[in-house]
């Protein structure tokens, strides 16, 4: 395949994977499905149902719903979107919401009926918002992905409609065309013009939202822990910003965050280690930004064979990212990099999904601590081989034993989880 489309697709798959969001993106989701059927109605609904897979259902029930006082779960997100959602910017959707319309959220909470199911569709992301007010009604459903709207109708009258396939979007670039070498190459490179924007609003977003997390108080508090605890070197501070970023993400901070892979936490995994450490290493500004397209990258492939929503942990993949990006900084290339990537991988491959919550924040240091000792470790000239586990010779073949892992091997973790955590669904 010739360069010039490896170079032009990787360009593209950054600029559709690396966009900003407000808030956990699943509960976003269902803002902005809300927010798109009230705009079809054409009016508020008296009775809202909301239709959503397990793992939209596990994602959304103990994460934070931006501006809406403290409140979770999907009741309120789609009540957010009903009340003040600006339907057009799509995962910043409750960006602007007023003082007013937080109180109004909360009195539409009271006022008007809900109805929250599991979805019966086969697919890992679905989420369907049917709205009724008086005579009239709408529906919008949203597949695969976040923003992916496949279905709108109103009054029965179909508006929009869409084929969707559970295997992917073929309206995005194709993530086959990723592999670790091409990355690299493709990092050393690529001129910084074409990535420049997309990559200084991932330092900028991320960075603002970590120090919030350090400086304010956010569920558990992880970041913050880990400089009081472990001190101030560099290999604690990258895992610290990580976490922090996540404190204030999954507990309500209305700062955006520029994600990764359909998250917002493996976004922050994927750049805050990498930002931190170019600081420490006082590199250039070019070496910074070629160090976030090989992590964003790397993180981008591992997920492709995971998918968007599953029992495994995607923080763990971003930590792999996290990894690559410092190793590229130290003037680590291909080989290094590769082993890096298969060293973590052994190390943090069990770490399940159990939803977006306060906890994630420390998973999240579990997994750049996982990246960075298997940097360490090649760095050392110590490896795990093929036979080590899920390691086998070759890391784009290790690459395609954690999606199957997660993909099949997860499966009925993920069934176990989602009964574990919910019961029953209210709002």
């Amino acid at each position: 395949m010739p360069d010039e489309i490896i170079y032009q697709s990787y360009i593209n798959i950054l600029r559709e994977e690396l966009v900003p969001a407000m808030g956990c993106t699943e509960p976003i989701a269902v803002a902005y499905c809300a927010a798109l059927a009230r705009k079809t109605l054409g009016c508020k609904p008296a009775h809202v149902e909301v239709l959503a897979s397990g793992n939209i259902i596990k994602n959304v029930k103990s994460a934070v719903v931006p501006n809406t006082g403290g409140r979770r779960g999907i009741a309120t997100a789609a009540a957010a979107g009903i009340v003040a959602g600006r339907e057009d910017y799509e995962l910043q959707v409750l960006a602007e919401v007023t003082t007013e319309q937080k109180a109004e959220i909360s009195e539409y909470l009271e006022s008007a009926t809900f109805d929250v199911r599991e979805s019966d569709r086969p697919y890992v992301f679905d989420i369907q918002v049917s709205v009724s007010s008086g005579e009239h009604s709408a529906y919008v459903e949203i597949a695969g992905q976040h923003t992916n709207v496949i279905c709108i109708e109103k009054d029965g009258e179909i508006l929009l409609k869409k084929d969707y396939k559970e295997e992917g979007d073929g309206s995005k670039t194709d993530r086959s065309l990723l592999t670790v070498e091409k990355i690299v190459e493709f990092a050393d490179t690529v001129n910084i013009e074409d990535v420049r924007d997309i990559l200084k609003k991932q330092i900028d977003c991320n960075t603002a939202i970590a120090e919030e997390g350090l400086h304010g108080n956010y569920g558990a508090n992880i970041g913050r822990i880990l400089l009081q605890a472990y001190g101030d070197s560099v290999h604690n501070r990258a895992k610290a910003y990580a976490a922090a970023g996540s404190d204030a993400r999954m507990n309500g901070c209305e700062l955006p965050v520029v994600i990764n892979s359909g998250s917002g936490n493996q976004g922050l995994t994927t750049s805050l280690p990498v930002i931190v450490y170019a600081k420490e290493l006082n590199v250039s500004e070019d070496k910074l930004y070629r160090a976030l397209v090989v992590s964003n990258l790397v993180t981008i492939h591992m997920k492709t064979g995971i998918g968007r929503l599953s029992a495994y942990c995607g923080a763990t993949s971003a930590g792999c990212g996290a990894g690559a990006g410092v190793t590229y900084l130290y003037g680590g290339g291909y080989r290094e990099i590769a082993h890096t990537i298969v060293n973590a991988v052994a190390i943090d491959s069990g770490m399940i999904c159990d939803g977006a919550k306060a906890s994630c924040a420390a998973k999240i240091a579990s997994a750049v601590e996982a990246g960075l000792l298997g940097m360490q470790m090649q760095m050392h000239g110590s490896q795990f081989y093929s036979g080590d586990g899920i390691v086998v010779k070759g890391v784009e073949n290790t690459i395609l034993n954690v999606g199957k892992l997660a993909r099949e091997g997860m499966h009925e973790t993920d069934r176990t989880i989602l009964e574990m955590m919910t019961g029953n669904i209210t709002k």
